[in-house]
């Protein structure tokens, strides 16, 4: 291993050219004895160790592809990260969710950060890649826990890092959590005007604490509630997000769900993929009805805390639409960090069907 220089800041295609002092690793899923049997199994409540790596370094590219007959393994697989021997994970969310799309599904989208590649007839089945840098100074621990019932039968993986003789110490360490509320409590307000002056009854992204930025999320909504009185749709909630402790009003209040995730006037294109924003689920764009997932990436701009942040979100106007939201937030913090609220048991976590 050699000593780190960073790259230059700004476009990745900018730094491309920039020789770097690091090595580049692969820990991956490959057969050991030369076979084609390139895979790993987990049996039903096992946990396997997918990389620990030690020394400082930074992951740079992680590949996924599973076959299981759980038809809901995707949100039954959690994946954890540690970093730095810490004891309690800085990752830990369903292995679907994590990778842009909810509700223990699969679909074809492409983003910077993160994609799912998925052809006509693959069920389920899908490679996806997660891109957000994961520095670490000392060490390194991803595994993935099966919750569910049926063994998974193969559990392909990529797992590309860089080591490094030094650690730039002024780096933040990569989080991601799940939360989920399912359904949300509907807002009665029994014929007054429905206002939302407090956020309190918000869903909730993100609560965390310490000193970072806010890199984005994956918002999923199952719009079960389609016909409510008011909207057919679950696209009136407006975006909040209270930074460093303060009550009302928060540094960012947005104007509406499909605002926050860059589109106007509902999602009229249905599913699409760009670099930063898109819908990488939902098909209904007459009644907005059914399953949903949307992604926002603030890879241009990161939203700062030096003390604490609260990401939150109206489900429907004023929070008047009971809908199931679930999402995976994605943060940068030194450590350590506040611990997660424990996940959902599994069988909580299946979608509605």
């Amino acid at each position: 291993m050699t000593r780190q220089v960073r790259a230059p800041s700004g476009s990745p295609l900018a730094a491309l050219a920039t020789l770097r002092e690091c090595s580049s690793a692969r820990i991956s899923s490959w057969d050991r004895t030369g076979g084609n049997a390139d895979a790993i199994k987990i049996e039903p409540g096992a946990t396997a160790a997918l990389a620990e790596i030690q020394g400082a370094g930074c992951i740079r590219h992680i590949w996924f592809t599973i076959n299981c007959p759980d038809p809901n393994y995707l949100r039954k697989l959690v994946l954890r990260m540690f970093w730095d021997g810490e004891q309690n994970p800085s990752v830990e969310t369903p292995v679907g969710d994590f990778f842009g799309v909810g509700h223990a599904l699969t679909n074809h989208f492409v983003s910077l950060p993160l994609s799912m590649i998925k052809g006509p007839g693959w069920g389920r089945a899908a490679g996806m890649n997660c891109y957000f840098p994961m520095p670490f100074a000392s060490k390194a621990l991803i595994t993935v826990e099966n919750q569910s019932q049926q063994p998974v039968n193969s559990f392909y993986y990529y797992i590309d890092h860089e080591r490094y003789d030094a650690f730039d110490e002024d780096q933040g360490r990569f989080h991601a959590c799940y939360n989920q509320e399912t359904p949300c409590r509907a807002v009665e307000f029994a014929g007054q005007p429905e206002i939302n002056l407090t956020g309190e009854e918000n869903y909730v992204i993100l609560d965390a604490q310490g000193r970072g930025h806010y890199v984005g999320c994956v918002l999923s909504v199952d719009n079960f509630n389609a016909f409510h009185q008011n909207h057919t749709w679950f696209g009136e909630g407006d975006d909040m997000i209270f930074v460093d402790g303060e009550k009302w009003p928060p540094s960012l209040h947005g104007t509406g769900t499909e605002d926050y995730f860059c589109e106007a006037w509902g999602f009229p294109s249905g599913e699409y993929s760009g670099p930063y924003t898109g819908v990488s689920l939902g098909r209904d764009t007459v009644n907005w009805s059914g399953k949903w997932s949307l992604y926002r990436f603030h890879i241009e701009d990161p939203v700062h805390f030096r003390r604490s942040i609260r990401a939150t979100i109206e489900h429907g106007h004023a929070n008047d639409q009971g809908n199931d939201y679930s999402s995976v937030a994605y943060w940068y913090q030194e450590e350590p960090h506040r611990p997660f609220r424990p996940v959902p048991a599994a069988s909580e976590r299946v979608p509605r069907r």
